[in-house]
């Protein structure tokens, strides 16, 4: 997906909500803008938000010195979600369509986004989206092609997500090799909280090589590469991995919540629905 003009004071918003998480000292905060701003005229429209969104954390964290701002929400999130765990098992244990329920509770996940804002309500999230229609719901495709693979290429989002995404992860019977990012930006799912989650328990867990907020081939590593050139079967969550993937042409599947005006008028909803894309191009 291409960077839209909208996208340019999103980038300013970020930046400053990152660099107050990250420092109290108001120089290196406007430091942090005065950079960001700089950068903003050298943006080719043709790129896309996360290779921008890559080199504006890169100066958050060399201007404040925190490699991490967003380590205190994501711990804070990270156990909240892990308190919800036992009730999302019941409701896929209860649901006629287990399979289903566990799509809905992984997209349900996608909300917790601080590149968007950084207060949720998980339990109302989750109310609110096992009841959802969906706006793009490609499910039948997913199932066929659930039915043809022996392994899925699972590329994470979120850190407290990834709970989310084993409650999903654990209704499929193939093999699974889950993707997290190579080092933390913004609140993108890392080994750790990939550990933190037990998804190592039930997948082979690899990083992208980069610490882009998204999935950018040009950056990964070699190893992340050979997984996604072979792949048969891709579950790509979030935003981010849709804004870096949407024009690639790949056995892909879209789960994301559209927080975003911009990305919803990009994969044509509104602003709240729920996608289940797959690589077919009509919804």
């Amino acid at each position: 997906m291409k960077i839209y003009l909208d996208c340019l004071p999103c980038f300013l918003r970020q930046a400053l909500d990152a660099s107050r998480m990250a420092v109290d000292d108001e120089t290196k905060q406007r430091q942090v803008l005065d950079e960001v701003a700089k950068e903003l005229p050298r943006i080719p429209l043709n790129s896309t938000p996360p290779v921008i969104g890559r080199k504006i954390h890169q100066i958050i964290r060399r201007v404040t010195g925190c490699s991490d701002p967003y380590q205190e929400i994501k711990q804070k999130y990270n156990r909240l979600a892990l308190q919800l765990y036992p009730d999302l098992k019941k409701r896929v244990e209860k649901a006629n369509d287990p399979l289903l329920m566990a799509i809905r509770l992984a997209i349900a996940g996608n909300i917790i986004d601080c590149g968007i804002k950084t207060s949720f309500n998980l339990n109302k999230e989750v109310e609110t989206i096992v009841h959802q229609d969906f706006a793009i719901f490609h499910y039948s495709e997913f199932k066929q092609r659930l039915q043809e693979t022996k392994e899925i290429l699972y590329l994470a989002d979120n850190s407290s997500e990834v709970i989310f995404d084993r409650i999903l992860v654990e209704e499929l019977s193939q093999k699974i090799v889950y993707v997290v990012r190579q080092m933390p930006v913004i609140n993108d799912a890392t080994m750790e909280d990939a550990h933190y989650a037990g998804m190592d328990k039930l997948a082979k867990v690899i990083t992208s090589g980069s610490d882009a907020p998204a999935t950018l081939l040009d950056l990964a590593s070699q190893q992340f590469l050979d997984h996604f050139d072979r792949a048969t079967f891709i579950i790509s969550k979030g935003q981010g991995n849709y804004e870096s993937l949407s024009r690639v042409d790949k056995p892909i599947f879209f789960l994301l919540k559209a927080k975003c005006p911009v990305i919803a008028k990009d994969i044509g909803c509104q602003v709240g629905d729920i996608i289940l894309k797959g690589p077919s191009s009509s919804p």
